[in-house]
C-alpha cells in the first residue's frame, strides 16, 4: 500500500477501478505538470486524511497540507500551473457564480460516469463497503 511517493508532489486521489476517471487522470497529467496521481485503492487513506466514503464519489487533491476534492480539486490543480490563463481559469472555477456551475457539472459527470463514453459498470457509484 502506498502512502504517497513524492511528498514534495500534490496528489491526485482517484477511483482506479474506473475507466472513465483513469482515462481523464492520465489527460491531466500528460496536459499539465506539478501533481502525482494515484488511485485511492492503492493509498492508505486514513494518513492522507481521507476515508472510503470520501474518495468513492469525488476526486481528491491533497497539496501543502490542504484537501480539494471535486471541482475545487481541478481548479487547484490549475491554479499550480505556472500559465497565467490557467492560473485565472482555476480561480474562476471555484469563484461563485462560477463554482455553482462547475460544482453541479462535476457532481453530475461523477454519478453518471458509467454511462459517459469510456465509462464501464466498475465506473458506477457505489456505497462503501465496512
Amino acid at each position: 500500500m502506498i502512502t504517497h511517493m513524492n511528498p514534495q508532489l500534490p496528489l491526485l486521489v482517484y477511483d482506479g477501478d474506473c475507466a472513465f476517471c483513469a482515462t481523464w487522470v492520465q489527460r491531466l497529467s500528460n496536459s499539465f505538470g506539478g501533481f502525482h496521481a494515484e488511485p485511492w485503492q492503492w493509498l492508505n487513506l486514513d494518513r492522507l486524511g481521507l476515508t472510503e466514503g470520501d474518495v468513492m464519489s469525488e476526486a481528491w487533491l491533497v497539496a501543502k497540507g490542504q484537501l480539494h476534492r471535486g471541482h475545487a480539486a481541478f481548479a487547484a490543480l490549475l491554479r499550480m500551473q505556472p500559465q497565467m490563463g490557467w492560473k485565472l481559469l482555476g480561480s474562476l472555477v471555484v469563484a461563485p457564480p462560477f463554482s455553482w456551475i462547475f460544482g453541479a457539472g462535476y457532481s453530475l459527470v461523477a454519478r453518471h460516469r458509467d454511462r459517459l463514453p469510456g465509462g464501464t459498470p466498475t465506473c458506477a457509484m457505489r456505497p462503501p463497503t465496512n
